[in-house]
């Protein structure tokens, strides 16, 4: 096939994958599968090897991130039940003290976004914030609209989260990498966010009649939660130390950067190099803090075997879509690459002048704004620039800043065809055009900021 029918085969399967998610509401996993076969066919792959490089490359992209995402999510289910989540809020607005509840509540959306869900994240806090709101007699908004940013920062940023994740495996970065540039870059965004926030929510707001009862409906409830509100009837328990919940969170990330610093410093041929990369992998660090959570906020706070084993389990059905959707990413991206589509992409995208850091900001900002999803945004992206990242020959760090700037064109420009969007506009009680106002814009403005920081970085790691 000539490159130009390679091109317009690529050109066309974007196309029909955003009429097919936008116009007919189809779901992502069919959508990708079935833009697969079609840019395949157009291309002019022979028929018998198509349906082996759908599975390579669902195979290719899930065994690497499947179990990471998996057991990201058993976590955040543990710490969720358990109470842990209002545990951290309602210590830190304590520490912080009034005058700086805002500052807390965005540092408790950064601790509890690492291993919760966006999505489920703002169902947990929003009764927190109901309450906060009532106590201090100052507007939702205030609250609400830093913490929940920061929550979706983490989410579009740091792995577990399956976006991230997804895309770090497509181009090869390291995760212990991309955690060590993503953590302070993402704290960074977060505290921003917060400044920004704060301008933003100096005005009124007109709140939903719901939403305005459920605030004054608040009084005295501020800090009750923990297991016994939850839907597997746990037996009841003082709530979790804060330290304990903080440590539980930070575990993980420690040991994979630690396993990371390891295999740098060590030689090759150390007796220990080959523990340090065990002990510092993503899958066993995220293992040993699953089977630590389960022990510490499940057994030894009066749950039995079967109960901390269901609310494990209980994790894995409402991440199965979101890993499907990760590994059919990866099976566009591997058509993408068998066809012979990524090297024209790549020579076409060369001839337009802009770094590689650009491209991966602005296309995933692109599909982002276009589709909705953060997670098939960073996939996307990652499929469409794989190629061209491999012909650089980037080093280690190099491919993590470009893990990142992909992250925050995912972040970005969050509006109506987010799911995302409508969760934090209906809970918090505003509406669209308020919604636009501030929620749009504050991400668009943190995804541009974390782009920005990616860049400043660039020169240091080359």
């Amino acid at each position: 096939m000539t490159p130009m029918v390679l091109l317009a085969s690529a050109i066309a399967g974007i196309v029909l994958m955003l009429v097919l998610i936008i116009r007919f509401k189809l779901h992502p996993i069919l959508t990708l599968l079935i833009v697969s076969m079609f840019v395949a066919l157009f291309a002019g792959m022979p028929a018998a090897k198509i349906v082996p490089a759908i599975e390579a490359g669902m195979g290719k992209t899930l065994g690497h991130i499947a179990i990471i995402i998996a057991l990201g999510a058993m976590i955040g289910k543990i710490v969720e039940i358990s109470g842990g989540a209002q545990v951290l809020a309602r210590d830190l607005i304590t520490r912080f003290g009034d005058r700086r509840v805002p500052l807390a509540l965005t540092l408790a959306g950064f601790l509890i976004g690492i291993p919760v869900f966006f999505e489920v994240g703002v169902i947990m806090v929003m009764p927190l914030l109901y309450g906060v709101s009532n106590v201090t007699r100052r507007s939702l908004m205030i609250f609400a609209l830093p913490m929940c940013a920061a929550m979706l920062t983490v989410h579009s940023f740091l792995p577990p989260h399956p976006g991230p994740a997804a895309a770090a495996a497509q181009i090869g970065a390291n995760m212990g990498r991309v955690l060590a540039f993503g953590v302070p870059i993402t704290l960074l965004v977060c505290g921003a966010g917060a400044l920004i926030a704060q301008r933003m929510t100096r005005r009124e707001f007109t709140y939903a009649p719901d939403i305005r009862a459920a605030v004054s409906g608040c009084e005295g409830e501020m800090f009750k939660a923990g297991p016994e509100s939850s839907v597997h009837a746990l037996p009841s328990a003082e709530p979790p130390g804060f330290w304990l919940i903080v440590g539980l969170i930070l575990l993980p990330i420690v040991l994979i950067m630690l396993g990371t610093m390891l295999s740098i410093f060590l030689p090759p041929g150390f007796s220990y190099a080959g523990a340090a990369h065990l002990i510092g992998s993503p899958i066993t660090a995220l293992l040993l803090d699953t089977l630590l959570a389960g022990y510490t906020l499940g057994l030894r706070r009066g749950w039995s075997f079967e109960q901390v084993s269901t609310v494990i389990g209980s994790a894995v059905p409402g991440v199965a879509m979101v890993i499907l959707i990760a590994g059919c990413g990866g099976v566009f991206g591997n058509i993408l690459v068998e066809s012979g589509i990524g090297h024209v992409i790549s020579d076409m995208l060369r001839t337009t002048g802009l770094p590689v850091l650009a491209l991966a900001f602005i296309l995933s900002m692109i599909l982002r704004a276009v589709q909705g999803s953060t997670t098939v945004a960073l996939v996307t992206t990652a499929g469409i620039l794989g190629p061209m990242i491999a012909e650089m020959h980037a080093n280690p760090n190099q491919l993590a800043l470009l893990a990142l700037a992909m992250g925050g064109g995912g972040l970005s420009v969050s509006h109506v065809n987010d799911a995302g969007f409508w969760i934090f506009t209906k809970l918090s009680g505003i509406d669209v055009a308020d919604g636009l106002r501030t929620w749009t814009v504050l991400t668009t403005t943190l995804g541009i900021l974390g782009f920005l920081v990616t860049c400043l970085l660039w020169p240091f790691v080359s």
